[in-house]
């Protein structure tokens, strides 16, 4: 699976932006499809995973009500819509996928393929 991710870019606080990571591949359906964020010095941290059983949703604490995970099969796409922002969301968000792990969601870990990234940054 290849993963192309994209819809970074500059945006005050409280603005919105929507990323978008294209996916390769013809099974996309049976992967579970999550977006991690890296900002400078810190470790990559998990945002939000897609599952690929009936679409369950999870986020991390820090965006819950203010990001929205989504995905189009036919269209081999996830979505990540954010809204609200802050400027402590500033990092490189990058879309991953997963197959099957007995590692947590919130454990990159746990993904096999990455995106590139895409670089949010959020002014206050």
């Amino acid at each position: 699976v290849q993963l192309q991710a994209s819809g970074g870019g500059l945006v005050q606080a409280g603005g919105s932006l929507r990323l978008s990571c294209a996916a390769s591949g013809r099974t996309f359906s049976a992967y579970g499809m999550g977006w991690f964020r890296q900002a400078p010095g810190k470790e990559r941290e998990f945002v939000a995973v897609s599952t690929w059983s009936a679409g369950v949703t999870y986020y991390a604490d820090s965006v819950k009500g203010r990001f929205t995970i989504s995905r189009d099969n036919a269209k081999n796409a996830v979505y990540l819509q954010m809204n609200s922002l802050k400027p402590e969301d500033t990092a490189v968000y990058y879309c991953a996928a997963e197959s099957g792990s007995y590692l947590p969601y919130n454990d990159p870990r746990r993904y096999n393929y990455w995106g590139q990234g895409t670089l949010v940054t959020v002014s206050s």
